[in-house]
């Protein structure tokens, strides 16, 4: 389930509304609300909001070419992982996410991400994203709590 794109023109952000199973150890797998979204001010990163949780929303922010990488091959070390549609999940791409507590695997419709992708790919072409950042903003940021 997708949203249509809801970026502006220039192509500032994009939000896909889609249905996530997640499948934790122990537990029966649960279908969760969620957001795959995009913003041009963070050009590199994606950010995936799991809502609908008992302690609220869920947000795992992580490179936007380690889920473009992912719907072809498996990639990804440490926190974040992805894992395109295979025989065994044929129709969505996994993304593994792990704590020092816990890991659980996020299923999501391959057609959602697809499509997900193209509007971001659409607001900042890759290779690109070095012409979306701001720098004064960046080094405001760092230097703030030097002063």
């Amino acid at each position: 389930m997708t949203q249509p794109f809801s970026g502006a023109a220039e192509g500032t952000s994009v939000t896909h509304k889609v249905v996530v199973n997640v499948f934790v150890a122990d537990q029966w797998p649960a279908s969760l609300p969620a957001e795959l979204r995009y913003d041009s001010t963070d050009p590199y990163a994606v950010c995936l909001s799991l809502g609908g949780t008992s302690t609220g929303t869920v947000d795992w922010v992580f490179a936007r070419s380690l889920l473009s990488e992912g719907v072809s091959r498996p990639v990804g070390l440490g926190d974040v992982l992805v894992i395109p549609p295979h025989r065994c999940h044929r129709h969505s791409v996994r993304i593994i996410v792990r704590s020092a507590a816990l890991s659980a695997g996020l299923d999501i419709a391959a057609s959602a991400v697809a499509a997900f992708l193209a509007h971001t790919d659409r607001a900042v072409p890759p290779g690109t994203e070095g012409l979306h950042i701001d720098l004064d903003r960046v080094v405001a940021e760092l230097t703030a709590g030097s002063e």
